[in-house]
Protein backbone atom coordinates (compact mmCIF):
# COMPACT_ATOMS: atom_id res chain seq x y z
CA UNK A 1 0.00 0.00 0.00
CA UNK A 2 1.14 3.57 -0.70
CA UNK A 3 0.77 7.16 0.47
CA UNK A 4 -1.39 9.68 -1.38
CA UNK A 5 -0.75 13.35 -0.63
CA UNK A 6 -3.27 16.08 -1.39
CA UNK A 7 -1.30 19.31 -1.75
CA UNK A 8 -2.88 22.77 -1.84
CA UNK A 9 -1.09 25.18 -4.19
CA UNK A 10 -2.75 28.39 -3.03
CA UNK A 11 -4.21 31.14 -5.17
CA UNK A 12 -1.32 32.74 -7.05
CA UNK A 13 1.46 30.69 -8.61
CA UNK A 14 3.96 27.97 -7.74
CA UNK A 15 5.67 30.24 -5.20
CA UNK A 16 2.68 29.85 -2.89
CA UNK A 17 3.45 26.21 -2.17
CA UNK A 18 5.02 25.72 1.25
CA UNK A 19 8.61 24.57 1.64
CA UNK A 20 7.21 21.38 3.17
CA UNK A 21 5.12 20.80 0.05
CA UNK A 22 8.04 21.31 -2.34
CA UNK A 23 10.24 18.94 -0.32
CA UNK A 24 7.47 16.34 -0.39
CA UNK A 25 6.96 16.61 -4.16
CA UNK A 26 10.67 15.98 -4.75
CA UNK A 27 10.30 12.65 -2.91
CA UNK A 28 7.18 11.46 -4.74
CA UNK A 29 7.31 8.76 -7.38
CA UNK A 30 4.47 10.44 -9.31
CA UNK A 31 3.03 13.95 -9.17
CA UNK A 32 -0.31 14.93 -10.71
CA UNK A 33 -2.13 18.26 -10.92
CA UNK A 34 -5.49 19.59 -12.07
CA UNK A 35 -6.73 23.02 -13.11
CA UNK A 36 -10.43 22.53 -13.68
CA UNK A 37 -11.57 23.63 -10.20
CA UNK A 38 -9.35 26.73 -10.33
CA UNK A 39 -6.15 27.91 -12.02
CA UNK A 40 -2.71 29.19 -11.12
CA UNK A 41 -0.77 31.81 -13.07
CA UNK A 42 0.30 30.72 -16.54
CA UNK A 43 3.35 28.44 -16.48
CA UNK A 44 3.16 27.69 -12.74
CA UNK A 45 3.16 23.92 -13.05
CA UNK A 46 5.89 23.95 -15.69
CA UNK A 47 8.13 25.99 -13.36
CA UNK A 48 7.24 23.76 -10.42
CA UNK A 49 8.19 20.69 -12.46
CA UNK A 50 11.65 22.13 -13.05
CA UNK A 51 12.00 22.96 -9.36
CA UNK A 52 11.16 19.47 -8.10
CA UNK A 53 13.04 17.70 -10.88
CA UNK A 54 10.22 15.51 -12.14
CA UNK A 55 7.28 15.75 -14.55
CA UNK A 56 3.86 16.81 -13.32
CA UNK A 57 1.02 15.03 -15.10
CA UNK A 58 -2.01 17.25 -15.69
CA UNK A 59 -5.31 15.42 -15.28
CA UNK A 60 -8.55 16.47 -16.94
CA UNK A 61 -11.77 16.28 -14.97
CA UNK A 62 -12.95 12.86 -16.28
CA UNK A 63 -9.56 11.33 -15.42
CA UNK A 64 -9.67 12.70 -11.91
CA UNK A 65 -13.28 11.73 -11.35
CA UNK A 66 -12.51 8.15 -12.43
CA UNK A 67 -9.47 8.15 -10.07
CA UNK A 68 -7.82 5.56 -12.31
CA UNK A 69 -4.51 7.37 -13.10
CA UNK A 70 -3.83 8.09 -9.44
CA UNK A 71 -4.93 4.66 -8.22
CA UNK A 72 -2.71 3.04 -10.85
CA UNK A 73 0.25 5.14 -9.68
CA UNK A 74 -0.43 4.20 -6.07
CA UNK A 75 -0.46 0.53 -7.05
CA UNK A 76 3.16 0.99 -8.19
CA UNK A 77 4.21 1.85 -4.66
CA UNK A 78 4.06 5.65 -4.28
CA UNK A 79 4.21 8.07 -2.65
CA UNK A 80 1.94 9.95 -5.03
CA UNK A 81 0.82 13.60 -4.88
CA UNK A 82 -2.07 15.53 -6.37
CA UNK A 83 -1.41 19.29 -6.49
CA UNK A 84 -4.57 21.39 -6.56
CA UNK A 85 -4.95 25.18 -6.95
CA UNK A 86 -6.42 26.64 -3.80
CA UNK A 87 -7.20 24.00 -1.21
CA UNK A 88 -7.77 20.37 -2.27
CA UNK A 89 -10.87 19.76 -0.19
CA UNK A 90 -12.77 22.83 -1.28
CA UNK A 91 -13.94 20.62 -4.20
CA UNK A 92 -16.05 17.50 -3.71
CA UNK A 93 -14.22 15.56 -6.45
CA UNK A 94 -11.13 15.37 -4.29
CA UNK A 95 -13.13 14.01 -1.38
CA UNK A 96 -14.31 11.21 -3.66
CA UNK A 97 -10.72 10.47 -4.67
CA UNK A 98 -9.69 10.36 -1.01
CA UNK A 99 -12.44 7.82 -0.28
CA UNK A 100 -11.41 5.71 -3.29
CA UNK A 101 -7.78 5.63 -2.16
CA UNK A 102 -8.70 4.68 1.40
CA UNK A 103 -10.99 1.90 0.14
CA UNK A 104 -7.98 0.39 -1.64
CA UNK A 105 -5.98 0.41 1.58
CA UNK A 106 -3.79 3.43 0.84
CA UNK A 107 -2.87 6.10 3.38
CA UNK A 108 -4.04 9.65 2.71
CA UNK A 109 -2.28 12.84 3.83
CA UNK A 110 -3.15 16.52 3.45
CA UNK A 111 -1.17 19.74 3.06
CA UNK A 112 -3.71 22.61 3.01
CA UNK A 113 -3.45 25.66 0.77
CA UNK A 114 -4.92 29.14 0.72
CA UNK A 115 -8.51 29.12 -0.52
CA UNK A 116 -10.97 31.64 -1.91
CA UNK A 117 -13.29 30.41 0.86
CA UNK A 118 -11.19 32.29 3.42
CA UNK A 119 -9.31 34.77 1.23
CA UNK A 120 -12.48 36.63 0.23
CA UNK A 121 -13.30 37.32 3.86
CA UNK A 122 -9.77 38.40 4.68
CA UNK A 123 -9.34 40.67 1.67
CA UNK A 124 -12.68 42.43 2.13
CA UNK A 125 -12.40 42.64 5.90
CA UNK A 126 -15.56 40.67 6.65
CA UNK A 127 -15.92 38.62 9.81
CA UNK A 128 -14.91 35.01 9.00
CA UNK A 129 -17.63 33.73 11.35
CA UNK A 130 -20.38 35.58 9.52
CA UNK A 131 -20.61 33.49 6.36
CA UNK A 132 -23.44 31.29 5.20
CA UNK A 133 -23.53 28.56 2.59
CA UNK A 134 -21.32 29.07 -0.48
CA UNK A 135 -23.01 28.98 -3.88
CA UNK A 136 -21.81 28.70 -7.48
CA UNK A 137 -23.07 30.42 -10.61
CA UNK A 138 -22.71 28.37 -13.82
CA UNK A 139 -22.41 29.64 -17.37
CA UNK A 140 -25.85 30.40 -18.81
CA UNK A 141 -27.21 27.80 -21.20
CA UNK A 142 -30.49 27.22 -23.07
CA UNK A 143 -33.17 25.86 -20.75
CA UNK A 144 -30.74 25.96 -17.81
CA UNK A 145 -31.23 28.77 -15.34
CA UNK A 146 -30.85 27.40 -11.81
CA UNK A 147 -32.37 29.49 -9.05
CA UNK A 148 -30.22 27.95 -6.30
CA UNK A 149 -27.78 30.93 -6.16
CA UNK A 150 -30.67 33.35 -5.53
CA UNK A 151 -32.21 31.01 -2.97
CA UNK A 152 -28.88 30.70 -1.16
CA UNK A 153 -28.38 34.48 -1.04
CA UNK A 154 -31.88 34.99 0.34
CA UNK A 155 -31.51 32.23 2.92
CA UNK A 156 -28.13 33.53 4.07
CA UNK A 157 -29.30 37.14 4.33
CA UNK A 158 -32.38 36.09 6.31
CA UNK A 159 -29.93 34.59 8.82
CA UNK A 160 -27.75 37.72 8.80
CA UNK A 161 -24.92 35.99 6.89
CA UNK A 162 -22.63 36.87 3.99
CA UNK A 163 -22.70 34.87 0.74
CA UNK A 164 -19.72 33.92 -1.41
CA UNK A 165 -20.63 33.25 -5.06
CA UNK A 166 -18.08 31.27 -7.05
CA UNK A 167 -18.16 31.80 -10.81
CA UNK A 168 -17.95 29.03 -13.38
CA UNK A 169 -14.78 28.37 -15.33
CA UNK A 170 -13.74 26.10 -18.19
CA UNK A 171 -9.98 26.57 -18.48
CA UNK A 172 -9.64 23.95 -21.20
CA UNK A 173 -11.83 26.21 -23.37
CA UNK A 174 -10.27 29.45 -22.14
CA UNK A 175 -13.64 30.50 -20.70
CA UNK A 176 -14.17 32.18 -17.34
CA UNK A 177 -17.45 33.64 -16.13
CA UNK A 178 -16.66 37.28 -15.40
CA UNK A 179 -18.21 39.43 -12.71
CA UNK A 180 -20.02 41.71 -15.17
CA UNK A 181 -21.83 38.78 -16.79
CA UNK A 182 -22.49 37.19 -13.40
CA UNK A 183 -24.12 40.36 -12.07
CA UNK A 184 -26.32 40.57 -15.15
CA UNK A 185 -27.42 36.95 -14.71
CA UNK A 186 -28.28 37.47 -11.04
CA UNK A 187 -30.31 40.59 -11.82
CA UNK A 188 -32.29 38.74 -14.48
CA UNK A 189 -33.01 35.78 -12.21
CA UNK A 190 -34.03 37.88 -9.21
CA UNK A 191 -36.22 40.74 -10.49
CA UNK A 192 -38.27 40.97 -7.28
CA UNK A 193 -38.67 44.41 -5.64
CA UNK A 194 -36.35 43.25 -2.84
CA UNK A 195 -34.08 41.30 -5.17
CA UNK A 196 -30.33 41.26 -5.65
CA UNK A 197 -30.33 44.66 -7.37
CA UNK A 198 -31.39 46.26 -4.08
CA UNK A 199 -28.37 44.93 -2.18
CA UNK A 200 -24.79 46.12 -2.21
CA UNK A 201 -22.37 43.58 -3.66
CA UNK A 202 -18.61 43.14 -3.64
CA UNK A 203 -16.53 41.87 -6.55
CA UNK A 204 -13.14 40.32 -5.80
CA UNK A 205 -10.60 39.56 -8.49
CA UNK A 206 -7.32 37.64 -8.65
CA UNK A 207 -7.04 37.08 -4.91
CA UNK A 208 -3.64 35.81 -3.86
CA UNK A 209 -1.81 37.65 -6.64
CA UNK A 210 -0.04 41.01 -6.86
CA UNK A 211 -3.01 42.43 -8.82
CA UNK A 212 -5.72 41.41 -6.35
CA UNK A 213 -8.52 43.96 -6.24
CA UNK A 214 -12.06 44.51 -4.98
CA UNK A 215 -15.02 46.79 -5.69
CA UNK A 216 -18.16 47.39 -3.63
CA UNK A 217 -21.46 49.03 -4.45
CA UNK A 218 -24.82 48.65 -6.16
CA UNK A 219 -25.00 46.43 -9.22
CA UNK A 220 -25.68 49.19 -11.81
CA UNK A 221 -22.48 50.99 -10.77
CA UNK A 222 -20.47 47.77 -10.70
CA UNK A 223 -21.62 46.64 -14.13
CA UNK A 224 -20.08 49.76 -15.69
CA UNK A 225 -16.59 48.69 -14.57
CA UNK A 226 -13.83 46.58 -16.06
CA UNK A 227 -12.64 44.07 -13.47
CA UNK A 228 -9.68 42.86 -15.48
CA UNK A 229 -8.40 39.33 -15.89
CA UNK A 230 -9.98 36.33 -14.09
CA UNK A 231 -10.53 34.81 -11.65
CA UNK A 232 -13.51 36.76 -10.24
CA UNK A 233 -15.96 36.03 -7.43
CA UNK A 234 -18.91 37.86 -5.90
CA UNK A 235 -19.80 38.50 -2.28
CA UNK A 236 -23.21 39.60 -1.04
CA UNK A 237 -22.68 40.92 2.50
CA UNK A 238 -25.21 40.18 5.19
CA UNK A 239 -27.73 42.88 6.17
CA UNK A 240 -26.31 43.73 9.61
CA UNK A 241 -22.64 44.58 9.27
CA UNK A 242 -20.40 45.16 12.25
CA UNK A 243 -18.94 48.68 12.24
CA UNK A 244 -15.48 47.25 11.47
CA UNK A 245 -16.90 45.42 8.44
CA UNK A 246 -18.62 48.58 7.22
CA UNK A 247 -15.35 50.52 7.48
CA UNK A 248 -13.44 47.76 5.68
CA UNK A 249 -15.89 47.62 2.77
CA UNK A 250 -15.85 51.40 2.36
CA UNK A 251 -12.24 51.11 1.11
CA UNK A 252 -13.60 49.44 -2.00
CA UNK A 253 -16.74 51.49 -2.60
CA UNK A 254 -17.48 52.55 -6.16
CA UNK A 255 -18.45 56.22 -6.20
Amino acid sequence: MADLWFVGAGLGDERDLSRRAVDLLRRCSAVFCEEYTSILAHGSFERLSLEIGRPIVRLERPELESADPILDALAQGGPVALVVPGDPFAATTHGSLRAAAVSRGHSVHYLPGASILTAAAGFLGLNPYGWGRVTSLPFPAPAFAPTSPIETIRRNRSSGLHTLILLDLRPEEGRFLGAQEALRILEERDPAPDGIATHEVAVVARLGTETAAAWYGMIPALRALDFGQPLHALVVPGPDLHFTETAALERFRVR
